[in-house]
Order: C-alpha cells, then structure tokens, then sequence
C-alpha cells in the first residue's frame, strides 16, 4: 500500500504561525445586560513576539460604583474624557481582525464584546477563542499551582507584568501565561491551533476507562461516592439524578485537574437513594463533614467555625471565640475563619468606639490609656473616663448592629471608604470595603438563620416531578424528615406520619445549635424557591424590619464583577 501524504490542511496550523490577541476587559460590573465597558486592552502577538498594544478607557455613559473604582483604580474623572464604546469598537475589532483571541476567564469578556456589537449594530466576532483558564486546568497540576486566578499563574510562570485590574497590565500578564501554557501543552504532543482546542476538552484515558462505574447508578435522586479500592471515600456529591451526574464525570465536559485525578485513582462509585433533592443535599453536607474526603473542598470542616462575641462583663468587648455559649451574650457569625471574624470585629470598630484591650476592666480599673483614646475611639473606662452607664451606650449600639440593623456600621464604613478614594488611597479603601463586606454579609446570614432556628417545628411541601409534593419537616434549622406524597393523595396521612417518625432535635444556644449552616441554609434556598408553600409553622418566621439584608444586596452588587471574573476554577463539594 502506499503511502498518503497529508495536505497542510491536515496538519493544521502550528501555533508559532497562529496571530493571537490577547485582551482583557474593566467594567462597571458583572452583566453585560447592566454594565458597561470601563477599559480595553490588548496584545497581539505571534510566534512569542509582540505585533501590536491597544488599549483605551471607555466612557461608561454612567457613574462608576465606588467599589469598582476601588477594585480597578479607574475613576469617573479618569473617563470622564474618554470615548464611548461606540467609538472605541470598529478599531478594537480591525485589531483582533483575522486572529485568535485570548483571555483569562474569556467566557466574561466575550460576551461584553458581543453584547456591545450587539448594541451597536456589528456582527458578533467569530474569532477562535482559547481561554487560558480552560487551558491551565489542562496542563498544570493541583501541586503546582492550588487554584488558576491571573495573579496564580502569572507567578507560577514568573511573569514580568503582575496583574491589578487594570486591562493592558492583565493582558500582558496573560501573553506571559499563554506563552507558559503553550509550552506546557507540548508536552501532550498539542503544537498546532486545531490540537489545542481539541485538548483543552478531550477526556483523559481514565476517564475513557472508567465510564462503565456508572452503569449500576440509577436515575434517582440521592448522594454518590467515589471510593478507592480501599474503600476510602475519595468525593462525593449530589444530585437529582444521579446516573447522569456521575456519567458527567467520565466525558469531555469535566475539565477540572483536581476531579480528573481523583477519577484516576477511583475504583467504585457507591450511591445513596433519596427521597427528595433537598434530602441528598443536606445528607451530602453530612456525609462530607463526618468522611472529610480529601477531593472535596468545601463543607469539609464545619465544626471550624468562629464567631464574633460581645462579651459580658462590666466592659463588654469584641472577641472571636470558637463556641457558642447560653450565655446572654451577643454572637456574630458563623465565619469559616478568624481573619474574616477579625475583619468583621474592625468594621464594628469603625462606627462603635467598644475598648479594643483584652485585659479585664472592672468598675476600679485605673491604668493609662492606649493610642485609641487620642484618635477617640475608645472613651478609656480603663482610666475611669467613661462611666459604666455611658459605655453601656456604645454596647447597645453594638448588640443592634450584631443583630438587628446593620446601617450605622455600614455608613460609617462607607464614609470612610469614599474619604480614602478622594484621595486617591485606593488600596486602603480596598481594605476596608472586604472589612465592611465581611460584617454585613456575616450579619445578614446570621439574622436569616436565626428566623428559622428559633421554630420548633415547620413542615413544607413543593411540587414534584410526577404531580405529586415533596415534604419536609424542619425543627430548629435542621433537617428532621423528607417524603413524597402521590399525586391525588390526602395529604393528612402522609404529614402525619412524617412527624411522627422524624428526628427529635434539642435546642440549645446560638443560631446553629441543631445544625451546620450550610445545612440550615440549603433549607432556607428551598423555603424560599418557587412553589413551596407552608403547612405549618410552630411560631413565627420572620427576619428584622431593619436588616443587614438590604446592605447585602447593595455590597453583593459591587462584588458582582469579582466575584464574574474570579480568575479561578469552580470551588469543589
């Protein structure tokens, strides 16, 4: 037989010919339907040379949130004379003409892209596009770098730009990261455009090999367990449905290093049949914090927990403490760690001017005041300054804060922040807006937890698949019973029997006595999803009139941009 030789077609394009554009965009926030382009950059490079720079500030048509202004540096003065996208684009496309286009997380920048010819009447780019995001998950190991953010990679890859939210900066950064992942991928044997984007989706040969640890899982909803041929638990995870879950595993779909590993060295999948969806998430939360499987990074410890306390004493205090006692005093939280407690407890601070020594102070305390006294935020009863009955004053304020009404923490930090930005201190300002976020987000959580633990008993129902309900009964926050009721059946019966056999739960102090708070709030989400409706509540569910609800929406708005282009792989169950 002869031999065939293939045409350069075949073969497809090396990638030291392939032109990429690389770019990076800055936005006001995280949904091209809201938000608008702030800042374009981008890099043209071929063959590890750079062709070409664009880069520009966009006026946004609109104020730029004080938040993104301090996650980017970019201000309303800055773009206040820059053109406007409609200006901005035609050139941006004559650049990016005929390439390839790179970026990092290229899922949020493409659609701003598209959203904004969209507007503007110009066919949506049909460039190749290869996100490095993708790719880094591909090539690198869990070992080398522990998540794939810019700022990870660009350090892995020793990269002479660092990035800072500012578009050009990050593009060059991710020219240095692209190079990197180039490098890697040949490895694999990947050197033309066509192999790279077919790697980047290709499952691994394990995966290929196992699909048949699916075959006896059922389509059913319920909990799966990856296990080693030691029967160690190495994952596990939930589903309404668990035989396409767990086939979703073993296909090109599942990109992630960290699972792609696991399914390697997995031998069996084992699986729990549930009554309804919400039993297999709460029985996952369980299951995860009682196995601690090492695959699975989130939910894993939730006895870690710490909390804010205001503590009873003559002279209350802020401190972090790792248990809830019935001891009349304040808690605030549950945080997952200390530094988030820390930053919470400096937020309150801020509006509250509570003593910040963790020496005792008693009605006959007389030592010399500290710093805080001369910067008037602390009124030193430890020098006899401030009487117990005014000190009492500030320790209200602080109880209400922690559980009621968030807004004097919130104004008081946000008055702050804007002074910081003014003058162009945005780093500082930085500091403070992840402090404010971090009490009011712990706030808020605390005071929707607390409106379900304090129930006795509730019992709800949501329609099912088949026409029938799933019914639940809830005590104290944790889930006590599930089932499912045909469709036409009286439901008395069935209610009936699900209270007589479900779990007797104890109350006790704090907001999460009977449960995690992963748990209390999987049941929350499901309270509040369409189609549920109350049968019965012992008592009353109801969050404060003031809440720190509200201030959440606003700082959950803000963050919405960072948290859109989190630079970093989905967090793992």
């Amino acid at each position: 037989m002869d031999a065939v030789q293939g045409t350069l077609d075949e073969l497809g394009t090396p990638l030291s010919d392939v032109t990429f554009v690389v770019f990076d965009l800055e936005t006001t926030g995280g949904s091209p339907a809201e938000h608008m382009i702030t800042e374009i950059g981008a890099v043209k490079v071929r063959g590890g040379e750079v062709l070409g720079e664009f880069s520009t500030l966009v006026d946004p048509g609109g104020p730029i949130p004080p938040f993104i202004s301090v996650l980017t540096g970019i201000t309303d003065a800055m773009v206040v004379a820059a053109p406007r996208i409609e200006s901005v684009l035609p050139s941006f496309l004559e650049f990016i003409h005929g390439t390839t286009l790179v970026a990092h997380n290229a899922g949020f920048d493409t659609r701003f892209v598209k959203a904004a010819c969209a507007a503007h009447g110009y066919p949506p780019p049909a460039n190749p596009v290869v996100d490095t995001v993708d790719l880094s998950r591909r090539v690198l190991t869990r070992d080398e770098t522990p998540n794939s953010k810019l700022a990870t990679l660009a350090r892995f890859f020793r990269s002479a730009t660092e990035p800072c939210h500012r578009a050009l900066q990050d593009a060059r950064a991710t020219v240095d990261v692209l190079h990197g992942l180039i490098e890697r991928a040949g490895s694999f044997e990947v050197h033309t455009l066509e192999e790279l984007k077919s790697f980047v989706r290709a499952p691994t040969p394990e995966q290929q090999r196992k699909r048949h640890l699916a075959e006896s899982v059922p389509h059913s909803p319920g909990v799966y367990l990856f296990e080693d041929a030691h029967g160690e638990v190495l994952y596990i995870g939930k589903s309404t449905n668990l035989r396409n879950r767990v086939r979703s595993y073993f296909t090109a779909g599942e990109t992630r290093p960290r699972i792609r590993e696991m399914v390697g060295i997995a031998e069996r999948v084992r699986h729990i049949v549930c009554s309804t969806g919400l039993e297999a998430e709460v029985r996952e939360l369980r299951l995860i914090g009682g196995a601690k499987p090492r695959y699975n990074r989130r939910s894993r410890f939730p006895e870690k927990v710490v909390w804010l306390k205001l503590t009873q004493e003559p002279f209350p205090r802020l401190s972090i403490v790792r248990e809830v006692k019935d001891d009349g005093a304040a808690y605030l939280g549950p945080f997952s760690n200390s530094r988030t407690a820390d930053e919470a407890r400096i937020a309150l601070h801020e509006a509250v001017p509570l003593r910040q020594c963790t020496q005792p102070v008693t009605l006959r305390t007389r030592r010399s005041a500290c710093v805080l006294l001369e910067m008037g935020s602390c009124g030193a009863p430890c020098e006899g300054r401030e009487s117990q009955t005014d000190y009492a004053i500030h320790v209200e304020s602080a109880r209400r804060a922690m559980t009621l009404d968030a807004t004097p923490v919130f104004s008081a930090v946000s008055a702050r922040m804007e002074r910081l930005s003014v003058e162009q201190r945005y780093e500082e300002a930085s500091v403070d807006r992840d402090r404010l976020a971090a009490f009011v987000r712990a706030a808020a959580r605390m005071q929707r937890l607390t409106s379900i633990t304090r129930i006795p008993q509730l019992i709800a129902a949501s329609p099912a698949f088949d026409g029938g309900w799933d019914i639940h009964v809830v005590r104290y926050g944790r889930l006590t019973a599930a089932g499912v009721m045909p469709r036409g059946a009286h439901p008395t019966p069935y209610v009936e029997s699900l209270v007589a056999t479900a779990e007797t739960v104890i109350p006790g102090p704090g907001p999460v006595h009977a449960a995690s708070a992963e748990e209390t709030e999987c049941i929350l989400r499901w309270l509040e999803s369409p189609g549920v409706r109350l049968v019965e509540v012992d008592g009353e569910w109801s969050l404060p009139a003031h809440g720190a609800a509200r201030h959440k929406a606003r700082i959950d708005l803000a963050y919405r941009s960072l948290t859109s282009r989190s630079r970093e792989h989905r967090p793992l169950r």
